[in-house]
């Protein structure tokens, strides 16, 4: 760093009367190893801020701490951050409808996901995120801000900020990784897990960092979706069913399965980084990342006299046996321009996420094992998001934050029949289409202000102004039809005031309240579809915000090696959008729901001078719908997919070349629908209480090079979470880094 920038900061520092590490700068870069103090985060003020100072709940997640587990998709990296829920009991690395609730908050579209600070992961079509088209190998830190913060960042913040910073070299470096891993007892978690990732990164003309990754992951999987029917195959004169039950307790007969779910993905990376003066730099990258997944040849348990297998009776069909391939393709470009005019700073980024390619396959009714009719529904969209900062002093004791952006989505989604449900360029025509396009217009400012030497304040607001144009449905036909919607648009406006006290040099005390909001989706506007059971469920062009109003406060206690927090944070959740039953054949979104949430995050850390790095965490959360005219029986229910309970305690013991960690984590049970009605635990579709605990052993053989072995679900857990959840399963890797 040079001399003018470690001044620049130093006076920025004092001025502010807060802490700001020596050696940070305000886009987040490193500290140096040799200071032990506390990891920098941008996230909870767009400024570059210790952890332990920052306005709000914050949990860091490091390289190091993702390399001490066996991760190998994001959502596996957040699974043990306090205050998170991150659904990855199921399928794990084979589910691409992983999800994470934060505070209570259900699903990832109340989540805002970013990549380095500047593009944004949740899709434009659902408000989904693809965990797995994220490298884990290249993360350098996850910063997770938990609380309202669209005074900050506008749409989907509403149970926090989840950004994903990624590694940047300093001097020339290289990394090989190679896997395998495979299930303990074969066919019951993950099969043949293979894993490759390489990474090359130089600093040149001592301005220039360059970087480049490629990972590949390839698994023959396992069985995860189950053949569950309501008729008994005994009465047809077969056996070889097994009983079970469904969530509601109703009797269920267990007759097969849909075949080994097969998965690959591809991620490549290439980043530039350059100091064009020593005020002003720059920084580029292009992300690339595909994933493909399929079923092997299913199977079944039912039998006939002769004991010959039986795929079909009475109204069951061979079709229920199958499951459609499908895939992803995602491109992701962002760039910044960073720089300082005096004492103010302003940075100019821009990212953009194209999910080029999205499909999926549905078998058709008739559909067999060799063939026959299907459809293929392909979900392409794109997101532009441009950003412009500016931080500046105002006196010696105040920092003004200020800027605005401009957000750009744009989705489709068209269903094409199938000749073959195996192939899906045997496309016989296009079937339905819908798609819309929204803008956003924003401007932002922050005030922090230090009142005392010990206490900050800070008051932020944002106004966000929403367009949906272009919307409409198109049914091809005899008897189809077009629907044109107009445009329409909204705003939001979203406050947020918050005080950090330290009345001693380890202690920290917070306090904070504000607004978010959740623009609806293109899904939510414009998609409507029926079901193969003949439900159509209707979008709603008329859908407005959903929006949560929210407080926290904490205390944060440092006591020689440990550090203890605790934080209650209460939201109060109006105009959620849920499904209205018009009929029975017919249901449509409104904005129907309130909802509360309210909690304790209870956090202790315990580091030892031998290397022993004890840690744990607790979550308790009382969630409850108090408003739904779409679903009065839900009224005093929990909300879907918020466990009560979630506990983690996990233990690191590093000597010399030796590394080895164990996890344990404890989910409460969830519920699946809003009535609350699925208690029946331990049968498919059931989201069971269960306790899972990992290992893992590394060992550096030299410098450059580091064997591990890890191990999931080490005393072989059987539970359903949702799927049928992965059985004791072992990885293997040969870490080479120059």
């Amino acid at each position: 760093m040079h001399a003018d920038t470690k001044i620049w900061l130093t006076l920025l520092t004092t001025w502010m009367g807060t802490a700001i590490a020596p050696g940070a700068t305000l886009a987040g870069e490193n500290l140096p190893e040799s200071l032990d103090l506390e990891p920098v985060v941008v996230t909870a003020t767009r400024t570059a801020k210790e952890a332990d100072t920052a306005p709000g709940s914050v949990s860091v997640v490091t390289q190091e701490e993702l390399e001490q587990r066996n991760v190998q998709t994001l959502e596996q990296a957040l699974a043990p951050v306090a205050g998170l829920y991150a659904n990855t009991m199921g399928k794990g690395l084979l589910s691409t409808m992983s999800s994470v609730t934060m505070r209570g908050m259900s699903s990832d579209k109340r989540v805002l996901f970013l990549l380095d600070g500047v593009a944004p992961l949740n899709d434009a079509y659902s408000g989904g995120v693809g965990y797995q088209m994220q490298p884990v190998e290249d993360i350098r830190q996850i910063e997770v801000v938990k609380g309202p913060f669209s005074s900050l960042y506008g749409g989907n913040a509403m149970g926090g900020v989840v950004n994903i910073l990624t590694k940047m070299p300093e001097k020339r470096e290289a990394t090989v990784k190679a896997g395998y891993g495979s299930s303990w007892d074969r066919g019951e978690a993950l099969d043949d897990l293979e894993k490759l990732y390489l990474s090359y990164g130089d600093k040149v003309f001592d301005k220039l960092r360059l970087f480049g990754s490629f990972g590949h992951k390839t698994t023959n999987g396992y069985a995860t979706g189950q053949n569950v029917q309501s008729a008994n195959p005994a009465a047809a004169g077969l056996s070889g069913a097994l009983p079970t039950t469904s969530t509601t307790g109703a009797p269920r007969f267990l007759i097969g399965d849909n075949g080994d779910n097969t998965w690959e993905d591809n991620q490549f990376t290439l980043k530039a980084a350059c100091d064009l003066t020593g005020a002003t730099k720059a920084d580029l990258s292009f992300r690339r990342a595909t994933l493909d997944w399929g079923y092997d040849n299913p199977h079944t348990s039912l039998r006939d006299a002769a004991g010959n297998p039986v795929w079909s009776y009475g109204s069951v069909r061979e079709s229920s046996f199958l499951s459609g391939d499908g895939g992803k393709a995602q491109n992701i470009a962002t760039g910044s321009l960073e720089t300082r005019w005096g004492t103010v700073i302003g940075k100019l980024s821009a990212g953009y996420v194209e999910m080029d390619d999205s499909w999926n396959i549905t078998k058709g009714t008739t559909a067999t094992r060799s063939g026959g009719p299907g459809s293929v529904s392909e979900t392409p969209s794109s997101t532009l998001n441009t950003d412009l900062q500016f931080t500046l002093p105002l006196g010696t004791r105040q920092i003004l934050t200020a800027g605005g952006g401009y957000r750009s989505e744009e989705a489709t989604s068209r269903e094409f029949g199938l000749r073959n449900w195996h192939n899906r360029d045997s496309k016989t025509g296009l079937t339905y289409e819908a798609e819309g396009q929204a803008h956003t217009y924003a401007l932002f400012a922050q005030d922090e202000i230090a009142i005392l030497d010990s206490l900050t304040g800070y008051l932020g607001v944002r106004e966000d102004r929403w367009q949906a144009e272009g919307g409409h449905v198109f049914v091809p036909g005899a008897g189809g039809s077009t629907l044109h919607y107009d445009g329409r648009e909204d705003s939001a406006l979203s406050p947020k005031a918050a005080l950090v006290a330290k009345p001693l040099p380890a202690t920290t005390l917070r306090v904070s309240a504000g607004k978010a909001f959740r623009a609806p989706t293109s899904y939510d506007l414009y998609r409507t579809w029926t079901s193969s059971s003949g439900i159509t469920y209707a979008a709603n062009p008329n859908l407005e915000p959903e929006t949560v109003t929210s407080w926290d406060g904490g205390i944060e206690q440092g006591l020689g090696g440990m550090t203890m927090k605790m934080t209650y944070f209460d939201n109060r959740m109006e105009d959620l959008i849920y499904n209205k039953t018009i009929s029975a054949t017919r249901q449509e979104k409104i904005n129907a729901g309130k909802a509360r949430s309210r909690g304790v995050e209870l956090e202790a850390e315990q580091r030892f001078d031998f290397g022993l790095r004890l840690f744990a965490n607790a979550t308790f959360t009382a969630s409850e719908i108090e408003e739904n005219g779409a679903s009065p029986a839900s009224v005093g229910k929990e909300l879907m997919q918020v466990p009560a309970r979630i506990y983690t305690v996990g233990a690191v013991l590093e000597q010399g070349p030796l590394m080895a960690s164990l996890l344990g984590r404890h989910l409460g049970k969830r519920y699946g629908n809003d009535t609350n009605t699925d208690v029946v635990d331990g049968v498919y579709t059931s989201y069971d209480p269960v306790t899972l605990v990992e290992a893992k052993i590394a060992y550096k053989l030299d410098r450059h090079t580091e064997i591990s072995l890890a191990v999931d679900n080490l005393f072989d857990e059987d539970y359903f979470a949702y799927y049928e959840g992965a059985g004791r399963s072992f990885f293997t890797e040969l870490t080479w880094r120059f």
